[in-house]
């Protein structure tokens, strides 16, 4: 009997956790067994790692082989454990041949190579190595769990430079993996074939495409200067949807944190290899499901449209559309910053930390002006019911968009790159006052209330009127904190340090209570 080993990881949300890969050749009938909480994908995977080893003329032990992978509790799944257990295969058949010759088993260079090296890889039927979600969460747990580097396929090698503390090595085929396991050949680092982000293609869509609507523009400029959550109501062709397209052109670009969070992200979600550079845009139709839009499925649940716009922007047009459910299901993220997913006794963990933008029509007919519109009471108090209370409590900001607010030429707009510089000297500001009171928060709607309440307040007068509104009844308690976040947004865009009463009353005329009155009648 001969044993093989090789390391790899098992992902469970934006985690990974090491996975140890035995493979034990034994007397028996030729064929592969694999134990160890597998799913499906990976027992059906058998034949292709065959196969793979074949076409690579590479040796294959001709009886029984039995693959196991610990810890045995763990789920595992994915077809990144195709070369990990080829290895671990391989490396059990150069135990064999040693031990017919006499030999005392693998050298101890070998050994450790494989014991302190994490591969991932999907194995072609040629033996190449294709692409696998999870690289960069492998790369995290590679840091905390004392290994000393990993093997990746080159599909991958964008996303591992984000990481540049921990040596990893590419390998295009299995042979070249097996080579260097073996102290035969040389691997290149991944940051030596990191292509860079193409931009796509096309010019960006700019703010200066939009006519008029300057109230609005403005609204879109506060939100993306403190990340704030906005709702657009107006008649069709207001210019809703054209503005909340071009809110990423007026945010920062990700910092280094913020872009490989989001880049684990897409590649758990099925696009490896791609890096995320820039704020994400996620606007899924309105016929989306909860499932969709939280995250979910069978086996092993996927991160949904409120994880894909962690750190981005999550619009919904239509809001009047997507169904009640969907939507109150966004309550919990937007506090949290996160979705707790529960499947089978255990709990996955994605970040959700979005900005939504909501986008409707006043009701059915799309009337703008009441005296016009041909519903029926109780279509018009129904059109917007959707949108239940501790939701619309959740927005900082409700706007009603008027189509005499438009324009016929947009020649003389201001541009997303003007607009963009303020957003990011707001945000400087913002960020070096959190910093320096040790938070580590990007936007003023990431503050926890209870510190902003007590440690960073509005002037007194600004304070005494929220007071006042809070006392009526006019403002929740969340209100009044969302109030003081969107004050301290204006403030930082007007380069001072601490919200005024001016910057309060400011920040409640965008809150739009009458609007937001207007949709609960």
């Amino acid at each position: 009997m001969a044993l093989g080993k090789a390391a790899t990881t098992a992902l469970d949300g934006v985690l990974a956790h090491p996975v140890h890969v035995e493979a034990n050749i034994g007397v028996g009938l030729p064929g592969i067994q694999i134990v160890g909480m597998a799913d499906t994908g990976i027992s059906e995977a058998r034949s292709r790692i065959r196969t793979a080893v074949s076409n690579s003329t590479l040796p294959w032990p001709k009886t029984k082989i039995i693959v196991s992978m610990a810890p045995a509790s763990l789920p595992k799944s994915g077809a990144h454990f195709d070369l990990p257990i080829a290895l671990a295969i391989l490396t059990a058949g150069l135990t064999e041949q040693e031990e017919e010759l006499g030999g005392f088993g693998l050298s101890g260079d070998i050994v450790r190579r494989l014991e302190t090296t994490l591969f991932l890889g999907e194995l072609g039927l040629d033996g190449t190595v294709r692409p696998v979600p999870g690289v960069i969460p492998a790369l995290l747990a590679a840091q905390n769990h004392g290994f000393e580097s990993l093997v990746i396929p080159p599909g991958n090698a964008a996303e591992a430079a984000l990481v540049p503390d921990m040596p990893v090595y590419v390998a295009r085929t299995l042979a070249d993996a097996f080579g260097w396991a073996c102290g035969r050949r040389l691997l290149p680092r991944a940051g030596s074939l990191a292509q860079p982000t193409r931009p796509e293609a096309g010019p960006a869509p700019c703010m200066s495409d939009i006519a008029g609507q300057h109230a609005a523009k403005h609204a879109a400029e506060v939100a993306a200067a403190g990340g704030h959550h906005l709702l657009m109501l107006g008649p069709p062709g207001a210019g809703k949807s054209m503005i909340a397209a071009r809110l990423p052109s007026i945010l920062p670009p990700l910092t280094t944190e913020q872009s490989l969070e989001a880049t684990a992200i897409h590649s758990i979600a099925g696009s490896p290899g791609r890096v995320v550079e820039a704020a994400p845009f996620v606007a899924p139709h309105s016929s989306i499901t909860r499932a969709s839009l939280l995250g979910g499925g069978s086996g092993r649940p996927r991160p949904g449209a409120v994880s894909l716009a962690h750190h981005g922007v999550l619009f919904l047009d239509e809001a009047s559309e997507v169904a009640a459910g969907a939507l109150d299901g966004l309550r919990a993220p937007l506090e949290e910053g996160e979705v707790r997913l529960v499947r089978s006794r255990r709990e996955v963990v994605y970040p959700a930390r979005f900005q939504l933008v909501l986008a409707a029509n006043p009701c059915r007919c799309a009337a703008e002006d009441p005296a016009r519109c041909t519903c029926t009471p109780g279509q018009r108090q129904a059109y917007l019911s959707n949108l239940s209370g501790p939701l619309r409590d959740r927005l900082d900001m409700v706007l009603r968009l008027s189509g005499r607010s438009a324009q016929l030429h947009a020649d003389g707009e201001e541009t997303s790159a003007a607009i963009a510089d303020r957003v990011a000297a707001a945000r400087e500001r913002s960020r070096a006052r959190w910093q320096a009171a040790g938070l580590q928060v990007h936007t003023n709607a990431g503050m926890p209330s209870a510190l902003l309440r007590r440690r960073f307040p509005a002037e007194d007068d600004a304070m005494e009127l929220l007071r006042a509104y809070l006392a009526t009844g006019e403002l929740s308690q969340r209100g009044v904190d969302r109030t003081l976040k969107l004050s301290w947004t204006l403030a930082d865009l007007a380069g001072q340090d601490r919200p005024t009463i001016e910057h309060v009353s400011s920040a409640l005329d965008l809150r739009g209570d009458a609007v937001r009155e207007e949709v609960a009648a």
